[in-house]
């Protein structure tokens, strides 16, 4: 039986979409802007389609754990390059500060991932959450703070691939001429 992957919640705005970088109306490199309807206007948001493929890259069981919820799969998922993935259901939670700092989303990812070791990435992570992941949660977890200046960039990938191998080791061939015997 193969073992079960690590869980990667993956937020979007601020990773996948870098809201804060300056002048929304020059193109980031590598960058698309997308309209997404929305009232009373449309959301404008920056997405790179080269994203998809190092996530799916990436040893981990992906999960949407944003507010867009279901909606990611339709309007940031096919411009990024990603199918259909699970999201996580944020909706009793949903913007609920909390008078201990931690994040609205900590508890629900916690509780979601029952134990199995996962990576976060967010631009909203903070100390509180950390602390509080530290002392709920039985497994590894890697809370991971994507700039929203900037969304994922290489280094971001290299730290998800570093703890995705420290739990297992990084994945070796078999010798030429093995046979898989």
């Amino acid at each position: 039986m193969k073992p079960l992957l690590p869980l990667l919640y993956l937020d979007v705005d601020g990773p996948l979409n870098p809201y804060a970088a300056p002048l929304f109306d020059q193109p980031l490199d590598g960058f698309t802007v997308v309209e997404v309807p929305h009232e009373p206007e449309p959301w404008r948001v920056r997405l790179d389609p080269r994203h998809g493929a190092g996530l799916s890259a990436l040893d981990y069981e992906l999960w949407w754990a944003t507010t867009w919820m279901a909606g990611a799969n339709e309007w940031i998922a096919p411009v990024v390059g990603l199918p259909e993935l699970p999201y996580v259901d944020f909706t009793e939670v949903l913007f609920q500060e909390r008078p201990d700092g931690v994040h609205w989303k900590t508890q629900t990812l916690i509780d979601h991932a029952a134990g199995r070791p996962f990576a976060w990435v967010d631009d909203e992570l903070g100390p509180e959450d950390e602390a509080f992941v530290a002392a709920h949660h039985p497994g590894p977890a890697l809370l991971h703070y994507v700039s929203p200046l900037k969304g994922l960039r290489e280094e971001d990938f290299a730290a998800l691939t570093a703890f995705a191998e420290s739990l297992t080791g990084p994945a070796t061939p078999l010798p030429q001429g093995s046979g898989g015997h």
